[in-house]
């Protein structure tokens, strides 16, 4: 659980795994899944004849961590198996992390079964919570045919979406140490241009006024807002883009590092948490507040010839990492399945 989520459906064997859907809260608008209900003791006894295990992603954050050892007590006393993948050792979602990682604990110690998608934090998990847990990648989330390969553009263009400024983005931050990165390589003649992206609906509006003030002013940087971008929009921004820039302050994993490497273009980050360690090769490090470590971060990730937007080489690449990709995500699946299987027989024996 959540079933309806993208990572969720990305991991399950439908042909094998019957995932139950969502059940939706008490009052909840139509697709919202949290507070999840599955973690609740009194869903547990009412639907217990009708699950064999139960498997947490996300949501976790809805509870605290006494409320979440009631889950784990309740299963038990079911007999029902509990798989907890670490996602985030660090909320993006938060800035406090100790009610976070009091969940972890919990979650962690308790699980029969614990995965997590990088050997990294595998490491962590093992040295702070004292279990082994197994690694499983992090798979494509996108389904369909083709991926876009971009437009082609005379210019070096470097994009960094920063959403709706959720607590882990430092959009000013990053932008301010974009915006001189970019001026000090134009003046040096490189042909650089930037864009950097907002919702319309943001969390935090004077962020969002100092943004607009930075790029304001600057020559090749410009701004864009617009509502949320769909699925297909996205992959479409980020395919036009030669380098994709990550604005985490904390975190642990993800997603947008994995589609960029659906997509062929590199990623120039924060070393937050462990996101170098998801795609090694397609990740340049800098450090918000030092213009140079981003100059050299971007003039990096984009020296390789496949790495431009709109390329033959760029399109090869996408085509080739995509049937690379559904190849490992069947082996995800595969994975799944063995955890689940062990985990019942386990439950079994007992």
């Amino acid at each position: 659980m959540p079933a309806g989520h993208p990572y969720t459906r990305a991991v399950t064997d439908e042909r094998v795994v019957d995932l139950l859907a969502d059940p939706p809260p008490p009052g909840a608008a139509p697709g919202q899944w949290w507070p999840p209900q599955v973690l609740l003791p009194e869903w547990l006894d009412a639907h217990a004849a009708t699950i064999d295990l139960v498997h947490v992603h996300f949501g976790s954050e809805s509870y605290t961590a006494d409320e979440l050892s009631t889950t784990v007590a309740a299963v038990r006393r079911l007999g029902i198996p509990l798989v907890y993948t670490v996602h985030d050792l660090e909320n993006p979602q938060l800035t406090d992390q100790d009610a976070h990682r009091a969940a972890l604990s919990v979650l962690i110690t308790g699980a029969d079964e614990v995965t997590t998608l990088t050997a990294a934090t595998a490491a962590e998990v093992e040295r702070d919570f004292g279990r082994v847990s197994e690694v499983i990648p992090h798979p494509t989330l996108v389904d369909g045919g083709a991926l876009p390969a971009g437009r082609s553009h005379t210019t070096t263009r470097v994009g960094v979406h920063l959403r709706d400024l959720r607590p882990n983005i430092d959009g000013v931050g990053t932008t301010a140490t974009l915006v001189r990165a970019v001026a000090d390589l134009r003046a040096g003649g490189a042909d650089v241009e930037a864009v950097v992206r907002l919702n319309e609906n943001v969390r935090d509006a004077e962020a969002a006024a100092s943004i607009d003030a930075l790029v304001a002013t600057t020559d090749g940087v410009t701004l864009e807002r617009s509502a949320r971008l769909d699925d297909d929009a996205l992959a479409a921004w980020i395919a036009d883009l030669d380098a994709c820039l990550l604005p985490y302050s904390h975190g642990t994993h993800s997603g947008w590092a994995e589609l960029c490497y659906d997509l062929a273009v590199p990623v120039v980050g924060t070393r937050v948490g462990h996101i170098a360690a998801q795609h090694p090769a397609d990740f340049h490090a800098f450090h918000v507040g030092d213009p140079v470590s981003l100059e050299r971060a971007i003039v990096d990730a984009t020296t390789p010839g496949w790495s431009v937007a709109g390329s033959d080489a760029r399109a090869a690449e996408v085509a080739r990492r995509r049937a690379e990709r559904l190849d490992e995500r069947d082996r995800v699946r595969q994975a799944h399945v063995a955890l689940y299987r062990r985990s019942l027989e386990k439950e079994h024996a007992a």
